[in-house]
Parts: C-alpha cells; sequence; structure tokens
C-alpha cells in the first residue's frame, strides 16, 4: 500500500497507543496519508497530525482522494458503516479497525492490531465483494446515500398500534405483515438487527435477501430467504398517517401509501480481510459459540 485515508468520530482513551503503533507503521512505509476532516479535528488535539503529515482532508465522496489503496475505519462498525456511504460505488477498499465492542464489520482487535498492519503491508489479504440493497421510490426521495450494506427497515415511529406491509416479490403477493416493522438484509447484515429479531446468519457471498418481521402479530409467520435478484415492493399503512424507514444508520419519515422497492445495488463494497481471518472463525468467536461459561 501507498496512499491511504483514515476514517473516524473519536479516538477513545484505551486506543491511543494503538494510534502510535498505526502512526509508526505509516511512518516506517511512507504512505501517502488523507484523513476525514472532523476525524482530523480529533486527531490535532491529541497531537498525533504532525506525526502523520497528513497530505490532505476530505468531507464527503465528492472530494475523495483519487487512487487510494484502502480507507482505514477506525470505530465500530456503525463507523464502517458510515465509511460505505462515504465511499459509495468508488469501489475503495475498506478496512475496519474496532476500537469499540463487538465487530462483524470492524473485526481487527487492538490487540491484533501490530500483527494485521504488518499482513496487509505484505499483501496478506484478499479484497471481499459484498452486496448492497437500494430503496426506490416514484413518490419520494430518500435523502442522502440510497443504499445500505446491512439493512433496509421500515417501521412504526412511537408506541402507537402496529404498522400494515403489504409485500410483494417480483410483482407477487406475498404478505401483508401487521408488526412493529420489517427488516429487509442483505447477507452482511444478517449478524446485525436481523439476528436479534430471529432472522438466519447467512455467509456474506450468499445471493439472497432476508425479510425478518419485527414483533409480527401472527406468531406463524418467520423470516424468509429471497433471493437477491429480486425486486421487493413494499406498501406501509399507519394509524398515524406515517411511518419510519432506514438504510443502516440513515433515516427519515415518509406518509402511508407509498410504494418502496427494494433491490440489489448494481455495484459492491470492497472489504479488506486479512488471510488468516473467516467469517467462520469470527462467527465462533463474536458469538462465543463453544464457550463454557457457567463459571
Amino acid at each position: 500500500m501507498k496512499k491511504i485515508a483514515f476514517y473516524g468520530r473519536n479516538i477513545p482513551d484505551d486506543f491511543k497507543s494503538s494510534m502510535t503503533i498505526m502512526l509508526q507503521w505509516i511512518k516506517s512505509n511512507k504512505l501517502e496519508t488523507y484523513v476525514y476532516h472532523s476525524f482530523f479535528e480529533s486527531l490535532h488535539q491529541l497531537g498525533f497530525t504532525e506525526e502523520m503529515k497528513v497530505k490532505s482532508t476530505f468531507t464527503g465522496h465528492q472530494d475523495m482522494p483519487k487512487g487510494l489503496d484502502a480507507v482505514f475505519c477506525i470505530g465500530g462498525d456503525g463507523t464502517f458503516l458510515e465509511a460505505v456511504s462515504l465511499v459509495k460505488d468508488a469501489g475503495i477498499p475498506l478496512i475496519g479497525i474496532n476500537s469499540g465492542r463487538l465487530g462483524f464489520l470492524a473485526n481487527i482487535t487492538i490487540d491484533e492490531l501490530p500483527t494485521a498492519l504488518d499482513l496487509i503491508q505484505e499483501g496478506e489479504f484478499v479484497i471481499e465483494e459484498r452486496s448492497l440493497l437500494q430503496l426506490k421510490s416514484d413518490q419520494f426521495s430518500f435523502p442522502g446515500y440510497d443504499s445500505a450494506l446491512n439493512e433496509f427497515t421500515v417501521y412504526k415511529r412511537d408506541s402507537s398500534s402496529m404498522i400494515s406491509i403489504k409485500t410483494s416479490i417480483n410483482g407477487v403477493y406475498l404478505n401483508t405483515y401487521w408488526a412493529d416493522g420489517l427488516i429487509i438484509s442483505t447477507p452482511t447484515g444478517s449478524t446485525a438487527y436481523s439476528l436479534s429479531v430471529g432472522g438466519p446468519i447467512l455467509a456474506p457471498d450468499s445471493n439472497v435477501f432476508v425479510l425478518s418481521p419485527i414483533a409480527p402479530h401472527n406468531m406463524t409467520v418467520r423470516p424468509l430467504v429471497v433471493s437477491n435478484e429480486s425486486e421487493i415492493t413494499l406498501i406501509v399503512e399507519s394509524r398515524s398517517g406515517n411511518c419510519m424507514v432506514s438504510l443502516d444508520h440513515h433515516s427519515c419519515t415518509i406518509d402511508s401509501g407509498i410504494e418502496l422497492h427494494i433491490r440489489k445495488a448494481d455495484y459492491k463494497i470492497n472489504m479488506i480481510r486479512l488471510k488468516n481471518q473467516n467469517f467462520y472463525n469470527t462467527l465462533r468467536q463474536k458469538l462465543m459459540w463453544g464457550a463454557d461459561k457457567r463459571n
């Protein structure tokens, strides 16, 4: 790697020593470095920016440097998802450095960081492509980024009555869900919100979506797996006259009766995975499968 960028929110106290390790790595490999503007301010306050020798900062997708080898996302999975909406369809590989808690996207821990940086510079990594879903509607435009790496969610605004979600797959009527909401998840998002409502865990390279209802009125309604070549159409009705929709960490309010179309995006996100990592090991470690915690 020769040209990298950093994205993050802030530096937790227990990550400062790790940031010093990263600075030493940048210096020893003479890397050309760019930093997201607000993250630069956080680093500057901690005295890191002078040693980084940052070439320039950027504020969004429109002024991201060309020819980046990778964007390092410092934080948790939420920070990683923000970086996805920053990179969009540019094809720049993302790598997540976990400075927080449980992370499936930001999966390089503080303890693993020194070894991981060396492996990255030695080329001991692969680039994985992850599919996204995209929201379209003729009746409204989602503010900002209209795609999601994890999930699309429609849900009621408050503690009011359930909403009804008329759902069709490729123009064929499936069901009208009476529920608090509905999650449509990618394979990457199957270990996120969808998992918490009983959705299945999917391998990241699966070519499917999962429809997972949130607190459905009918207990026989279960999560459903469909091809990601499908177009899913939703019409939501609510007594309050509106509801919420979200794409990963972005959300907005929409009126009842608006027709929503969810389909696979026409591009993918590139993620860097170390060769000594794999999804199944990560799954076992993060979810503590096989661990005996009785004592």
